[in-house]
């Protein structure tokens, strides 16, 4: 079993990562800005615990496939530094999942918020 010290420690190192990420990702930028934007509007429309479930799933994938692209990217460079068509495809692969990810996390947002537009306008 794990010292609390060494618990300490991994944490430690998985807000260094998320950190990484953070500043050096444009999209996860975007991604952080989006995700406060609709948790404001949740705020406002008051969720649901049902809607606050399928808009935490969302996100939670979407900043999940942006990290684990951002990772992939990073051990590529290491790895292989000069330009190399299978990494590039690997490379394309993973940031297709963040797109995947980002499109039906759009979809969920949509679902979720349309009802309360609609009922917003009346």
């Amino acid at each position: 079993m794990k010292k609390p010290s060494m618990r300490l420690k991994s944490l430690a190192h998985a807000l260094r990562g998320v950190d990484h990420v953070v500043r050096t990702q444009p999209n996860a930028r975007l991604h952080l800005l989006v995700a406060v934007l609709v948790c404001a509007a949740g705020v406002y429309f008051r969720l649901g615990r049902s809607e606050w479930l399928w808009i935490s799933v969302a996100i939670t994938l979407v900043w999940s496939a942006e990290a684990f692209n951002t990772a992939l990217e990073l051990l590529a460079d290491v790895l292989h530094p000069a330009r190399h068509a299978g990494i590039g495809r690997a490379k394309d692969v993973a940031a297709g999942a963040v797109l995947i990810a980002a499109l039906g996390a759009a979809v969920i947002g949509l679902l979720v918020f349309v009802p309360h537009l609609a009922a917003w306008g009346r």
